[in-house]
C-alpha cells in the first residue's frame, strides 16, 4: 500500500492544534491541519499565559515573541480571585502571569509551525473519518478524502472528532452563565470604577475593567442558560447590568458578545486507535483561573514527541498510552479545582462562608504556594516510578555553562544534563543530546530530560542511565558506536 500523503492530520488550527503542528514539525513529521473556519477570529479576547505555558514557550524560543504582545501581571490572585499575593521564591524563572490576545497567541503559533513547515488549510471542515490497521482516511464537508496515519482532534468543546469516535464526554452541564464582551460606555471613569469596585467585593463573576482606547471589558452574570450557539445581545448586557449594578453604565458600540457557561467535562478516553483527542476536545471547564488555553497547550507538548517517536519508528511500545496516562489525570485535577472555584464565587451564605475561611489559610504560605502551583501547572508531577520527589517533575530554567537550560530545547529532543562528566548517551544521540557541565545549577549528579522538559532520570550510573534511555527513547540507532554529541 502506498504511503499516505500526511502522517499527521490535525482537526482545528486553535493554540491547541497550532502547538501541536509544530511540536511535531520539529521532528520532520508530514503535518497537514485543517481549521473550518475560513479567517482568524475578529474579536479580541484577552486569555493569561501561566508560569508553566511560560516555560513551555522559552524551551521552543517563543517566549520573547509572546512577551512583546502581551502585559506582564504578577502571578497571585488566581485561585477563585482571591487576592493574595505571590508566594516568595516560586521555583521558575518566568514566575508571573502574561495577558496576551488570544488571537495573538494563535497567530504566533500558527506562524511558527508553518515556518517549521506544516500545512495549515482554513475552510476544511471533518465530516466524517475511518480508520485501518495503517491510517485514517478523514472525509471533508465537501466531499474530498484526505489519508494520514494518524488523526488529532483538536477542534473544541463541540468536537466533531470526538462525537465521531463515539468517545463518551461526561461530566455536568451548565447551571449558570456569564455574558462577556467589549464595548465603549457612557460614564466617567471615576464613576465607573467605584461602583465596579463596590460589585466585585461580593459578586466575584462582575468585572468591568479598561480595555484600551475608550473600550472597556465587561463580565456579568447572565440571567439563565441559553443557546451557547446564539450570541448575546447588547440588550442583553444592558439588561443584567442593571440588575447586578443598578445602571447599565451607559455602554455602546460592542466589539465583540460572547457567553460562556460552567458546563465540566472530561473524554473518557484520549486514543482510539490512530485517532487522538487533545484540548478543548478532551476537557472543558469553566474559565476561572484562566487554565482552559494553557492545559491544551500543555497537551500538545506532552503529545507532540511521544507521536512523532511511534511515526518516525523508535519509539517504545508503551509510549504513545502515556500521553492519556499522564494528561487525563492533569484534567481530572483542573475541573476540581475549576468546580471548587465556581463554588466560591457563589453569593450565597454557606459558599462565601467557605471563601472567608479559605482566605484566612491562603495567608499561610504553603497553602497559597500550593494553590498557585495548582493554578499554574508547575506543581506538576507524573508517575515515573519510586525516586526522588524531582522526578516526573519539571526541571525549572536553570544556568547551565552555554547559558539558561531552556535555550538547550528548542529542537524538541531529550537532553543528559551529566555534572559528572563520565557519562554518555551513545547510540540515542540522534534523540538525545548531551551536556556535560560540572557548573550547572542543579542538586543532582545527573538528570535526563524528556522534550517536553520533565525529569525522566536522576542518578551517575551509566547501565541505569541506558536501561532510562531504552525506556522513553527506544533502543539505541548503533549499539557498537557510542556518541557523546554534546548540546549546542
Amino acid at each position: 500500500m502506498d504511503s499516505p500523503p500526511f502522517d499527521v492530520i490535525i482537526a482545528g488550527c486553535g493554540p491547541t492544534g497550532a502547538m501541536l503542528a509544530a511540536e511535531l514539525r520539529l521532528h520532520d513529521v508530514r503535518v497537514l491541519v485543517l481549521e473550518k473556519e475560513t479567517e482568524p477570529v475578529s474579536f479580541v479576547r484577552i486569555v493569561g499565559l501561566h508560569i508553566r505555558s511560560l516555560e513551555l514557550m522559552a524551551m521552543r524560543g517563543l517566549l520573547d515573541r509572546m512577551v512583546e504582545h502581551g502585559r506582564r501581571r504578577p502571578a497571585g490572585g488566581f485561585f477563585a480571585g482571591i487576592d493574595k499575593p505571590v508566594p516568595a521564591g516560586l521555583d521558575s524563572a518566568h514566575s508571573y502571569l502574561l495577558g496576551i490576545p488570544q488571537p495573538v497567541v494563535v497567530r504566533l503559533l500558527e506562524e511558527h509551525a508553518i515556518q517549521l513547515g506544516a500545512q495549515v488549510r482554513r475552510g476544511g471542515a471533518v465530516a466524517r473519518f475511518e480508520q485501518d490497521d495503517d491510517g485514517v482516511t478523514v472525509e471533508l464537508a465537501d466531499g474530498e478524502q484526505l489519508r494520514s496515519r494518524y488523526l488529532v482532534g483538536c477542534d473544541g468543546a463541540r468536537s466533531t472528532v470526538r462525537k465521531l469516535l463515539g468517545v463518551g464526554f461526561p461530566g455536568e452541564p451548565s447551571r449558570t452563565e456569564t455574558l462577556m464582551g467589549a464595548m465603549e460606555v457612557g460614564m466617567p471613569q471615576e464613576e465607573i470604577a467605584a461602583k465596579a469596585t463596590e460589585i466585585s467585593r461580593t459578586d466575584k463573576r462582575f468585572r468591568l475593567r479598561p480595555f484600551g482606547e475608550g473600550v472597556y471589558s465587561v463580565v456579568v452574570p447572565a440571567a439563565g442558560v441559553g443557546d451557547r450557539a446564539e450570541p448575546p445581545t447588547l440588550e442583553d448586557f444592558k439588561q443584567q447590568l442593571r440588575v447586578v449594578a443598578g445602571t447599565d453604565f451607559g455602554v455602546h458600540s460592542p466589539r465583540w458578545l460572547s457567553r460562556f457557561g460552567d458546563a465540566t467535562r472530561l473524554a473518557e478516553r484520549y486514543r482510539v486507535g490512530r485517532v487522538l483527542l487533545a484540548g478543548d476536545a478532551a476537557h472543558i471547564h469553566p474559565p476561572t483561573g484562566g487554565q482552559g488555553l494553557n492545559l491544551g497547550v500543555q497537551d500538545a507538548f506532552n503529545l507532540g514527541w511521544k507521536l512523532a517517536a511511534q511515526i518516525r519508528g523508535w519509539a517504545p511500545e508503551p509510549l504513545l498510552d502515556t500521553y492519556q496516562a499522564e494528561r487525563h489525570p492533569v484534567a481530572e485535577e483542573v475541573l476540581d479545582n475549576t468546580r471548587a472555584q465556581m463554588e466560591l464565587h457563589s453569593t450565597e451564605p454557606g459558599p462565601q462562608a467557605v471563601r472567608r475561611l479559605l482566605t484566612e489559610l491562603m495567608d499561610f504560605d504553603e497553602v497559597n504556594r500550593c494553590l498557585i502551583e495548582k493554578i499554574t501547572a508547575i506543581g506538576i508531577r507524573y508517575d515515573f516510578g519510586a525516586g526522588p520527589d524531582l522526578l516526573g517533575r519539571r526541571l525549572r530554567d536553570i544556568d547551565v555553562r552555554q547559558g539558561r537550560l531552556y535555550g538547550l530545547l528548542h529542537r524538541g529532543r531529550g537532553l543528559l544534563l551529566d555534572r559528572t562528566e563520565r557519562l554518555t548517551v551513545g547510540g540515542w544521540s540522534d534523540r538525545v543530546d548531551h551536556l556535560a557541565d560540572p557548573t550547572a545549577a542543579l542538586d543532582a549528579p545527573c538528570v535526563l530530560l524528556r522534550p517536553d522538559g520533565h525529569v525522566a532520570w536522576i542518578g551517575d550510573d551509566q547501565r541505569d542511565l541506558d536501561d532510562h534511555l531504552s525506556r522513553w527513547f527506544g533502543r539505541p540507532a548503533d549499539r557498537g558506536r557510542p556518541s557523546n554529541r554534546k548540546a549546542r
